[in-house]
């Protein structure tokens, strides 16, 4: 049974190591001429690991990242509206939240798959029953996986009535520092009016942090960092030393799929990750649900059960699931950083102090707890 699988990030790296596991050919149609160092830092929460684990990388994605210290929520002053102790974290979600380079962890995804699985290069056109065209050439497949990103091609293609990708009214930068970290860090989440900063430690020794502010979409400047040091560079420390400490900064707005899709399947052809239900990174559960879809694809799947049926149940299981975190992370940010009206930022702040640590997370193990 071959699988062809269109997007060659986290979530169609993982789709190919789940398809695999179960005896399936796969090939990853990549539209890079190259796979590279690309991104910045990610957190990986409980689920996600277990999702990892059951890839077989789940080892080795521990060695290579790094727990969160025990963190929590702060304002611009520094003050702090919650903390999180490391010992509840560690008894609600099972782990404590790891962060790891994308690159770094794109690498271990690759190093457990074949070179031959992967085409580069390979710019898909089209999608038809039983075959993929790309600029690579044509590609026969008993399975096709759309794991091709916010601007899936195939979910274009074949779910035509599906609503387009919106800007959710944030705009984001991202970046990690040039070398380790040998200064004082302390781990939160802090925000201001429509604005938050986040700090992430990696496995490396560097640290990944994330700034985004309410903006008009296409906003942008020969300088990034600039702005960024305009918005948050009076913020209290590590902030300003963070961004002293970082060369290249990215920029991206928010955008996310407004709708839910009413399927993941079209016939032999289903979406997984982004191309499926791309969501604001609120929650931080963008790549963790990209996961989850994969390990459960590969369940569903096995060579030999029917694939219409298996597919079927891929469908029932992700897709209640994967929108219902969509529309928490939604809500997550429009009741966090997207704030901005003084006596609201003031209620939230005031909500969130007298919120007991532990009842918070719970509500977080919500999404965090699941297992394969």
């Amino acid at each position: 049974m071959k699988a062809v699988i269109v997007g060659g990030g986290i979530g169609g790296l993982c789709a190919a190591l789940a398809l695999r596991r179960t005896g399936w050919d796969v090939t990853v149609l990549e539209r890079a001429p190259r796979i590279g160092a690309v991104g910045a830092g990610i957190t990986l929460m409980a689920n996600a690991l277990a999702g990892l684990d059951a890839l077989g990388v789940g080892d080795e994605v521990r060695a290579q990242g790094r727990v969160d210290a025990p963190g929590g929520t702060r304002t611009p002053d520094g003050r702090w509206l919650a903390r999180i102790n490391a010992a509840d974290l560690e008894s609600a979600l099972g782990t404590g939240a790891l962060g790891i380079h994308r690159a770094t962890l794109h690498r271990i995804l690759l190093a457990a798959l074949p070179e031959s699985a992967l085409v580069t290069n390979a710019a898909v056109s089209s999608v038809e029953p039983g075959a993929v065209l790309s600029s690579a050439g044509r590609f026969e497949a008993d399975l096709i996986i759309g794991a091709d990103g916010i601007d899936s091609a195939v979910r274009r293609q074949l779910w035509p009535d599906a609503a387009l990708p919106r800007y959710v009214g944030t705009t984001a930068w991202r970046g990690v520092t040039d070398e380790p970290w040998t200064g004082e860090l302390t781990v939160a989440i802090t925000w201001g009016p429509g604005t938050e900063f986040g700090i992430v430690p990696l496995g490396d020794g560097r640290v990944y942090w994330f700034a985004a502010t309410n903006a008009s979409p296409g906003t942008r400047s020969e300088d990034e960092k600039a702005v960024v040091r305009d918005i948050v560079g009076g913020w209290h420390d590590p902030v300003p030393a963070l961004l002293d400490a970082t060369t290249t900064v990215l920029h991206h707005d928010l955008r996310h799929l407004p709708a839910p899709l009413p399927t993941y399947v079209r016939g032999t052809v289903a979406l997984l990750g982004d191309a499926a239900h791309a969501m604001t990174p609120n929650l931080g559960q963008g790549a963790a649900q990209a996961i989850e879809d994969a390990v459960v694809l590969g369940a569903s799947c096995p060579p030999g059960r029917p694939l219409a049926e298996g597919l079927a149940d891929y469908d029932a299981r992700r897709r209640p699931r994967s929108q219902s975190v969509a529309r928490a992370s939604y809500r997550i940010g429009r009741f966090g950083q997207q704030l901005t009206q003084p006596l609201l930022v003031a209620a939230r702040n005031t909500a969130i102090r007298w919120t007991p640590p532990r009842l918070a997370l719970r509500s977080m193990a919500r999404y965090a707890d699941w297992h394969p």
